[in-house]
């Protein structure tokens, strides 16, 4: 049991902040002080920006596909009635399957 208590504590003191150099402590805090003054207010924005693109693409590819159906029913593909993503044509197909499956017709 002394072998398990002093393997834990000798790996305890490996990772801890009392046996680090006083050079790479200073590396921490430098990584950490550029971390929050230019890559956290740089990473909401470029996230945000990446939703809008793929949304974007996703309402084109959707009007594109509406376009070339030659349908007169735009909320067959996306019914802005409907809550949250059941909007969209393929979340409707895949709720109706499971609709089917849970409730078969007798």
């Amino acid at each position: 049991m002394e072998a398990i208590g002093s393997l834990i504590k000798g790996a305890q003191q490996q990772v801890s902040a009392f046996n680090v150099s006083k050079a790479t402590a200073l590396r921490v805090i430098k990584t950490g002080t550029f971390c929050r003054t230019v890559v956290w207010p740089i990473l909401p924005p470029l996230m945000l920006y990446q939703y809008i693109r793929e949304k974007d693409v996703d309402m084109f590819a959707l009007e594109l596909l509406y376009d070339k159906s030659g349908s007169n029913e735009p909320a067959a593909f996306y019914n802005r009635n409907l809550p949250g993503v059941a909007k969209h044509w393929k979340i409707q197909s895949d709720l109706e399957f499971i609709r089917l499956a849970a409730n078969p017709e007798q």
